[in-house]
């Protein structure tokens, strides 16, 4: 299992994808984005599921919750089962996002890895994205690692995608 931990247009999907290339196995690639696109139309934008304001700030409700809980859950079956999984996600709660994520992947090797990239930097790719509350990038590129722990920690600022997944891959076993 890999986790992979940063703010929004941190370069996290495209090292995603890098790992699927450079690692010898094939690794699934599952993204908290993915669940969100899966939310039913009245969880998004709604106080109950996840909404998204101005500035780039990120509000989740109940039933947001329970189904990110059962995601997880889901995610650490396919990784029971002998799936090798990426998950690339944003710890909007930091050291207890990682908690929750902990205690889904009870009793598998996990990699933890921090993906970091400058405040400005990501501004600039959400900008280019355009799918994206503008401010989200710039809110989360430091709050997402406060009081995180990693076993490796990449900067997407001025490097690619691909040496960043080999640098990840190094340390997989």
């Amino acid at each position: 299992m890999i986790v992979l931990n940063g703010g929004s247009s941190s370069g996290k999907s495209g090292i995603a994808r890098c790992l699927q290339a450079v690692l010898p196995e094939p690794w699934l690639s599952l993204s908290v984005d993915t669940l969100v696109d899966a939310l039913p139309a009245r969880l998004r934008a709604s106080e109950a599921g996840i909404a998204f304001a101005e500035g780039g700030g990120v509000a989740v409700g109940g039933a947001f919750d329970a189904l990110e809980a059962a995601w997880r859950r889901g995610v650490a079956a396919m990784a029971h089962a002998g799936a090798r999984v990426v998950v690339d996600d944003v710890f909007l709660s930091g050291p207890t996002s990682q908690g929750r994520w902990r205690e889904a992947l009870a009793g598998l090797d996990v990699l933890w890895v921090g993906v970091h990239c400058s405040a400005e930097v990501a501004a600039g790719r959400e900008l280019a994205r355009g799918d994206r509350a503008p401010g989200m990038a710039a809110g989360q590129a430091e709050a997402v690692h406060r009081g995180v722990t990693y076993d490796v920690r990449v900067d997407t600022t001025e490097t690619e995608a691909l040496p960043c997944a080999r640098a990840v891959a190094a340390h997989v076993t």
